[in-house]
């Protein structure tokens, strides 16, 4: 008779990068989760998945600190382990959300160049943002294929372009964390490949920790290190499993 499934993955050696504690959120009088409790190591790709209306956007925006927990808390890690508070941990997060938040009537770059808006005075880009800033948002947007979109008006392109744009200005923002809804629901297969495939090396080269709702199980074992399960079969509503991907 096989083992049961453990709730937790396989031993890691890499740090710790975010700890969800005994996390718990309700809508009404009905728990979405409860209980859980999952350490995401640095440089991970952790898929959430689950049925539709689970909630797993409502995990995402827990964890970047837009829905206060009902129960539990969410943590974070600097490089030698030491807990930064979510508070000034938030500016290290991007958040590349369903509702994406661009702003229609700007071209395509200005909207990746708003990713960051925070690091300067706002005198400083009243005339524009400076070219250096200028050359590395365009660099984001020709790696994922934007390059020649770049002046265009955001609202005047593709939901699939749009998708990529709010990408482009999440990673502009050189995030720790990176919280991707369904980050490729209107794309196609090649530029599902091309999307996953630069969140795997941002994961892999760079250690930022990605996050990133999918609902292809076949994605998920390509890209993902970790699968966070929400299953509102299960007794607490979750589960956690090492993805094998192939080498």
């Amino acid at each position: 008779m096989p083992a049961p499934e453990s709730r937790e993955p396989a031993a890691r050696t890499t740090a710790a990068h975010v700890t969800l504690h005994a996390l718990g959120l309700r809508r009404g009088d009905r728990w979405i989760f409860r209980d859980l409790t999952f350490t995401a190591p640095r440089g991970a790709l952790v898929a959430v998945v689950g049925p539709s209306g689970v909630g797993k956007s409502s995990l995402l925006a827990t964890i970047g600190g837009l829905l206060p927990p009902d129960e539990g808390e969410v943590r974070f890690h600097g490089p030698d382990d030491a807990r930064i508070e979510p508070r000034d941990f938030q500016p290290r997060i991007g958040l590349v959300f369903q509702n994406l938040l661009l702003v229609a009537n700007s071209s395509v770059l200005d909207n990746v160049l708003c990713g960051r808006l925070g690091r300067f005075p706002w005198w400083r880009t009243l005339a524009g943002f400076p070219q250096r800033e200028r050359q590395e948002a365009y660099r984001i947007l020709a790696d994922l294929g934007l390059g020649a979109h770049a002046h265009r008006w955001a609202g005047e392109t593709s939901g699939g372009e749009q998708q990529r744009t709010a990408l482009a200005r999440a990673l502009f923002q050189e995030p720790e964390v990176i919280l991707a809804d369904e980050p490729v629901s209107h794309l196609d297969t090649y530029l599902t490949g091309r999307v996953l495939g630069l969140l795997r090396q941002e994961a892999s080269m760079r250690r930022r920790t990605v996050f990133c709702v999918l609902h292809n199980p076949d994605l998920v074992e390509r890209f993902a290190d970790l699968a966070l399960s929400l299953d509102p079969l299960d007794p607490l509503g979750w589960r956690v499993r090492a993805v094998r991907r192939p080498s």
